[in-house]
């Protein structure tokens, strides 16, 4: 029986030394291993720090068409057989004295065929426009140009279709665009790559992140908030000259430069004219005016599946890709427990099925996670009022923007390692004009006060750690251990959905643009229904707000997890029965 002991465990040694060489030879790291020890690449001081926005007369801002022909034309999902097209029409208008154009003097169509050239199918949809008023001596208004949505339908899942819009009575139709739908949502069928981008903006570094997403060939893209940075000129554009501050004080107005909305239609119709973009509000995007208008540009240009998802509302709503459920949620609106948003998302939970859609994700601007100095706690009021609620229902994975730059985190549910906590992964490094973040809040002297950071919506909830490696304070002295990988570089995310379990998550900075087979950070994020299932019910109910275990309880309740995960422990478990 001895011998039998030393030869079962000679054996999982064996294996498992095996298995180790493995991983550290061209291995692709995966969730069941974590949680893992941080990892920080600092700024490459060899790089500038940002670029300055690309001039209204760039060859990618300048409008192309005549007046009445659609320009700015994107794709937004609707439903499994259905899909939204918006393009604009006409001439905005800016100066101390507008005139509104009439949505109504241009019809809204869209012609879609499963063969180039031969439309079978015709839909009709609605048209709007926008202003944004400044009554103050010296500022110029704005009125936009005619903003359409018409959400066509019949669509066969997995199928191309060319289609053109316009009004053909003009006639004004646009030039033939061609798009392919998802599966339909089921367990093994998925997007075949999801692009995730934030805080994109207009500058050169903008431009590199959209060339090296488009290089990538996603079937859907993920927006996570602030655009267009439109709020950082003065009404006049000036000569391109940032406004960081143009608030004005006896007045709850901040100045934009409007017609940067339009340049940011005409950048990104390349890509969203033939790929879905699905966007979620971010504070850039607040823009407020007088009488407590807030969001005009965002909510006219842009067509949500909201009464698809029964959110009614612009600022969150929800959709399916094949077999992920996205969940999109605003951060500028109310987000407390007793609201419309949060009763909303509830419900939406509680009616998703994971066994069609297995997959579930959510997706807001700032981060609840984030050790950078910039934006460090600043929605921790979000967080404690919607985290339990995510935490239950097993989210799997969270991106956000806002920090300018890439983190991804180790499972964490409450700021305590938990292998069954949503993988939360910060994108907002899209290239904007404000520079790329560099400042960790672990750093000394780069920990911000408890005053600082202060959310342009909701409450301030800033405390001190109350356990864990960072008791009595605000910031960690190091790298926390939930923060897994951060980086302070421009780039964009791909997740591809592999099945029910596996994703590939894979972030590309832009300096890898050029490089074969380079990325920045990759890793299979797997899930453990089975495993969490009563995990995340049980925990839920009992959180606190404490701030989070100590490390070492935290590390033994993850090892614990990966012990369970791994196959090779099996054998170790065999060797005890026998012996």
């Amino acid at each position: 029986m001895r011998n039998g002991y030393g030869v079962i465990w000679m054996l999982a040694i064996v294996l498992l030394t095996t298995k180790t060489t493995a991983v550290n030879q061209n291995h692709i790291p995966t969730t069941l291993e974590g949680p893992f020890e941080p990892v920080t690449r600092r700024f490459d001081s060899s790089l500038r720090r940002g670029s300055v926005d690309l001039p209204m007369n760039h060859p990618r801002l300048k409008k192309n068409v005549t007046s009445n022909f659609p320009e700015q034309i994107a794709l937004a999902l609707s439903t499994p057989t259905s899909m939204w097209v918006s393009w604009v029409t006409g001439d905005a208008q800016i100066g101390s004295n507008v005139t509104p154009l009439d949505p109504s003097s241009v019809a809204s169509e869209v012609w879609y065929g499963k063969e180039s050239g031969k439309y079978t199918s015709k839909r009709g949809g609605n048209s709007t426009i926008y202003n944004q008023f400044y009554p103050f001596e010296g500022l110029f208004n704005y009125t936009s140009g005619i903003i359409h949505h018409v959400r066509i339908d019949g669509l066969e899942p997995g199928t191309k279709y060319y289609y053109k819009c316009g009004d053909s009575s003009i006639p004004a139709m646009s030039e033939e665009h061609v798009f392919e739908t998802l599966p339909l949502p089921r367990p093994n069928a998925y997007p075949r790559r999801i692009a995730v981008i934030g805080d994109l903006g207009l500058t050169s570094n903008s431009s590199t992140t959209i060339d090296h997403l488009i290089m990538n060939d996603p079937s859907m893209i993920l927006m996570v908030g602030d655009l267009t940075y439109a709020n950082q000129y003065r009404t006049s554009g000036g000569k391109g000259v940032p406004c960081f501050s143009c608030a004005f004080p006896d007045a709850p107005i901040r100045e934009t430069y409007q017609p940067r909305w339009d340049a940011w239609g005409r950048f990104m119709e390349p890509l969203v004219s033939r790929v879905p973009m699905m966007v979620i509000e971010g504070n850039h995007e607040i823009e407020p005016q007088v009488s407590g208008i807030t969001f005009k540009s965002y909510v006219t240009r842009f067509a949500v599946p909201s009464e698809e998802s029964g959110s009614g509302s612009n600022f969150y709503y929800s959709f399916d890709a094949s077999g992920v459920h996205f969940v999109m949620l605003g951060a500028y609106i109310d987000y407390n427990s007793t609201g419309a948003q949060y009763n909303w998302l509830k419900e939406d939970l509680q009616k998703v099925d994971r066994t069609v859609t297995p997959w579930l994700v959510a997706a807001w601007h700032p981060p609840w996670y984030n050790s950078y100095s910039s934006h460090y706690q600043e929605f921790e009021c979000m967080r404690q009022e919607m985290e339990t609620l995510l935490y239950q229902h097993k989210v799997d994975i969270i991106f956000t923007g806002h920090v300018h730059a890439y983190e991804r985190m180790n499972r964490v549910f409450n700021y305590t390692l938990d292998p069954c906590g949503p993988v939360y992964i910060t994108v907002g490094d899209g290239g904007n004009i404000e520079q790329v973040d560099v400042d960790f809040a672990d750093d000394p002297g780069k920990c911000p006060s408890t005053g600082d950071n202060i959310p342009e919506f909701g409450g301030v909830c800033h405390l001190n750690f109350t356990s864990g490696p960072a008791k009595d304070k605000f910031c960690w002295d190091k790298q926390p251990e939930w923060s897994a990988f951060r980086e302070s570089s421009f780039g964009h995310g791909i997740l591809e959905v592999l099945n029910s379990t596996y994703a590939l998550w894979t972030w590309h900075r832009n300096q890898d643009i050029y490089k074969n087979d380079s990325h920045g950070d990759q890793i299979y994020i797997v899930r453990q229904p089975e495993l969490c299932a009563l995990s995340t019910a049980l925990k839920g109910e009992n959180q606190s707000r404490t701030g989070g275990q100590t490390k070492a309880t935290a590390g033994v309740a993850a090892t614990s997890i990966r012990m369970f995960v791994h196959p090779l422990m099996v054998i170790i478990m065999i060797a005890f029965l026998i012996c």
